[in-house]
């Protein structure tokens, strides 16, 4: 088809008539049909775009549920994060799993049928998934899912505690945690933990170092009290990238009063009990050459039996202080990190009891080979002794044990003691 050259006058009038034949076939292609047609048309079978909207909002659920974490999530808490919240109607089903091992999540919907939480503490590192149902009041269902990872212990810190929940103690016993990853942020950390007595007594926070927190009372605590610890740590910063996990609370019961205290020069120990004298026990304490640790000590381990070998805390014969190694060591209770142990003695002689001190830095008493014989000094003491009793060494010719080697805090001064608190007395 040839295409004629126009005059200006005539080109605008061919673009024009060009223009509306166009305009036609667009048109007529766009109806799609004629006026007989239109109620099958491509608009729902004739319904227009806002009549298709209306039709589903009318069916849609005034329920709106909300999952918490939002999907996706990493790092998520292991106690309070995960939570079902609905809005304009009630919960029907909420089911929690972990995808990697089927296991199902035990949970509880809220009375009012507006919430749901899990009953148990997550797993860490772990995938789980959520699905939600709801219905409002007219009975429309409303469904919603999330899936979230849970933090990882690289990205998170516990606390490890004694004594433990449920426990009966000596008066001695401080609160100590021991965490598994430094703290930089103490005042947060220490915030979030709460140590209370029924006795009323105050009780404050010292730092030893960025993993160990002890807590303790200006005095001993008051005999037959009830001490409560609670961790609130769930996403709290220990440091830059890493939150606590813990929620919890732990209760334990402070039993009668026992101090008892070690005469090195005397080469006695005697047995005070809710303020009377028990019993007198002739004791042989460290020799000159390895003496033992004066200051106040508290019960932290029980052995009935043990075994004690110089050479993991420095005794050799290399260095003059004198190698031992006894498999059976009877009634042995731990006063200290670093290897101080009241206990058992049946290698010595009777002799040496109230005699001569000669061990190395241990306090012993008169025993039996396998501590049979419950009328010996040794196991007269391991039965009536309880972890958080108090050990006070005198007269000793070694200096006053370190308040951070074992649960040692009661050799600091109170003014020493709340200097050490990240948040103060």
């Amino acid at each position: 088809m040839e295409i004629p050259v126009m005059t200006d006058g005539k080109r605008r009038k061919g673009i024009a008539v060009a223009a509306a034949v166009l305009s036609g076939v667009l048109t007529l292609a766009a109806c799609g049909g004629d006026d007989d047609n239109n109620d099958e048309g491509s608009q729902g079978h004739g319904k227009s775009a806002a009549q298709v909207d209306e039709a589903a909002a009318a069916k849609a659920s005034d329920a709106k549920i909300k999952i918490t974490p939002k999907n996706g999530a990493t790092n998520a808490g292991l106690n309070r994060d995960a939570k079902v919240t609905v809005s304009g109607g009630k919960l029907t089903s909420v089911v929690m799993t972990a995808p990697a091992t089927g296991a199902t999540v035990e949970g509880t919907i809220s009375p009012d049928g507006t919430s749901w939480e899990p009953t148990a503490q997550l797993d860490r590192s772990t995938q789980y998934k959520i699905v939600a149902e709801a219905k409002d009041d007219e009975g429309r269902k409303a469904t919603e899912n999330s899936s979230f990872t849970t933090v990882s212990p690289a990205h998170s810190f516990i606390g490890n505690f004694t004594p433990e929940d449920g426990s009966t103690v000596g008066v001695g016993m401080p609160v100590s945690i021991n965490f598994d990853k430094p703290v930089t942020n103490k005042k947060d950390v220490q915030s979030h933990i709460t140590v209370t007595s029924s006795s009323g007594q105050q009780v404050v926070g010292h730092w030893f170092s960025q993993t160990r927190l002890d807590f303790r009372p200006q005095e001993y605590w008051k005999p037959n009290s009830t001490v409560t610890m609670k961790l609130n740590l769930d996403g709290v910063e220990a440091s830059n990238g890493v939150t606590g996990v813990q929620d919890k609370s732990v209760t334990f019961r402070i039993g009668h009063s026992q101090v008892s205290t070690v005469d090195v020069k005397n080469k006695t120990m005697t047995v005070v009990r809710d303020g009377k004298t028990a019993k007198t026990i002739k004791i042989s304490a460290g020799s000159a050459e390895n003496p033992t640790y004066n200051g106040q000590m508290v019960i932290s381990e029980k052995f009935k039996e043990t075994r004690m070998n110089g050479a993991t805390v420095g005794f050799t014969d290399d260095d003059g202080k004198g190698e031992y190694d006894i498999k059976d060591v009877p009634h042995a209770m731990r006063l200290s990190t670093s290897g101080t142990f009241i206990h058992g003695n049946y290698w010595g002689s009777d002799a040496i009891f109230g005699g001569a001190n000669t061990s190395h830095g241990c306090v012993g008493l008169n025993d039996v080979k396998g501590g049979g014989d419950p009328n010996q000094d040794g196991a007269w003491f391991y039965k009536n002794s309880q972890i958080g009793d108090v050990v006070v060494v005198t007269g000793s010719p070694d200096k006053t044990i370190q308040p951070d080697n074992g649960l040692n805090g009661w050799n600091m001064s109170w003014d020493e003691w709340v200097g050490g608190s990240a948040t103060g007395a």
